[in-house]
């Protein structure tokens, strides 16, 4: 039962984010309501006990692409136009492919046939990925990164020069 409950908040979680990821006027908002939309996947990764996958979920989408978003958004605040219109007259088009891609969605999902595995989960795979990491491919995650902190750095030079 407190699987069920769970399942439940991590989904309205996710499902709030998303919708105010799209309705939201402001953009700053809404990229922080995307923030909201990944923790929401994320707690639904640990449910279905895909930790690594809830980590990277966490690392990656919360930790960079969100994090790069709300940054492009206040670098370029001064771009953006407030006397501009926020209403798209266009909504209604917007609206009906959105409906009928879900419902493409939904006829899809219902008519796959879904088999269960019988397989048992796999333990450790987290030890194991760590152990290959600073076993196997030392070498090219050190090469990663180094490339990912050069990265990080020269963006730090290069808004700090604006």
């Amino acid at each position: 039962m407190a699987l069920q409950i769970a399942f439940v908040i991590f989904s309205l979680i996710a499902l709030i984010g998303a919708f105010l990821v799209v309705t939201t006027r402001r953009l700053f908002h809404s990229a922080l309501a995307l923030v909201l939309s990944f923790v929401g996947v994320a707690g639904l990764y640990i449910l279905l006990e895909a930790e690594f996958l809830a980590a990277l979920q966490i690392l990656i989408y919360v930790g960079a692409i969100a994090i790069l978003i709300i940054f492009a958004v206040i670098v370029t605040r001064h771009l953006m136009d407030p006397k501009a219109r926020a209403f798209n007259e266009q909504w209604w088009r917007a609206a009906l492919v959105a409906a009928g891609l879900f419902l493409i969605l939904v006829f899809t999902i219902a008519k796959v046939p879904w088999p269960v595995s019988e397989a048992p989960l796999p333990t450790n795979v987290i030890f194991s990925m760590g152990s290959s990491f600073v076993g196997t491919y030392l070498v090219p995650f050190e090469v990663i990164s180094v490339l990912l902190m050069v990265a990080l750095v020269g963006a730090i030079i290069i808004a700090r020069e604006r």
